[in-house]
């Protein structure tokens, strides 16, 4: 674990978390077999738009600890300046948090933590149909 992990700032966990998303989401296509770049990229938009990430948060929500809601939240209350247009100010603000979450448990070491929750946020699907 790192010693320092309480004293980095939120918006610098989500700016990570953003980054271990991800990956965690890229590793999933291509270990369905995805092969072109394009289907990759569409593909991957469908986890990592705020409005999916969202959705992911509320199906996490009862499974995070006292902790780890903790720093959910932490990262739901950043000050926004601004949102992308598909997505509402809640939608965004979901999204930042579920980002510091992820960010907060890799610098934490809790790579598996990280791992389950992702697949409980995300649960598979048929590769044709959509994760929503």
């Amino acid at each position: 674990m790192d010693p320092l992990l309480n004293t980095y700032s939120t918006a610098s966990l989500a700016y990570l978390g953003d980054c271990v998303i991800e990956l965690l989401v890229r590793e999933r296509l291509v270990r369905q077999g995805l092969a072109s770049s394009a289907t990759l990229n569409k593909k991957a938009l469908e986890y990592v738009k705020a409005t999916a990430q969202a959705q992911a948060m509320k199906r996490l929500l009862p499974l995070l600890t006292d902790e780890e809601a903790g720093v959910f939240r932490r990262g739901r209350n950043i000050g926004h300046t601004n949102t992308p247009k598909s997505a509402t100010v809640a939608e965004y603000r979901s999204a930042t948090g579920m980002e510091a979450l992820f960010g907060y448990l890799h610098l934490a070491g809790r790579e598996e933590r990280a791992r389950e929750l992702f697949d409980a946020a995300y649960p598979e699907t048929d590769e044709s149909s959509s994760i929503l």
